[in-house]
């Protein structure tokens, strides 16, 4: 037989989620989060874009050989990944070290309030 549908609140329905968004907590979390991606962000999108226009306007730049037939347009080319892969490594570093203990305890207050 099916039991009748509960009329208890979950914990996401107590909360008062725009008290909790006004918070000091949550502002400085907000923050933390910011100060690091934005800048992250822009130094990568200058990196790349350097790289796109030097392949589009600086052909013979690109073209210098530095090992062999490899030329400065393949390693920055290859260098397009080691840098996505470093930037991937050091945003899980930095968000497990310092962002996330602040989160874990904004959620637990949270929680506990619920």
């Amino acid at each position: 037989m099916a039991e009748p549908p509960s009329t208890a609140q979950s914990p996401a329905e107590t909360v008062n989620w725009e008290e909790v968004q006004d918070s000091p907590d949550f502002a400085h979390l907000r923050h933390a989060l910011r100060s690091f991606i934005f800048p992250v962000t822009v130094a990568f999108l200058v990196w790349y874009f350097t790289y796109v226009l030097c392949a589009a306007f600086a052909r013979d730049f690109m073209n210098i050989k530095v090992i062999g037939e490899f030329n400065i347009g393949l390693i920055f080319g290859l260098l397009q990944f080691v840098t996505t892969f470093l930037i991937a490594l050091f945003y899980a570093r930095h968000m497990n070290s310092k962002f996330d203990p602040e989160a874990d305890k904004l959620r637990d207050e949270i929680e506990g309030v619920a």
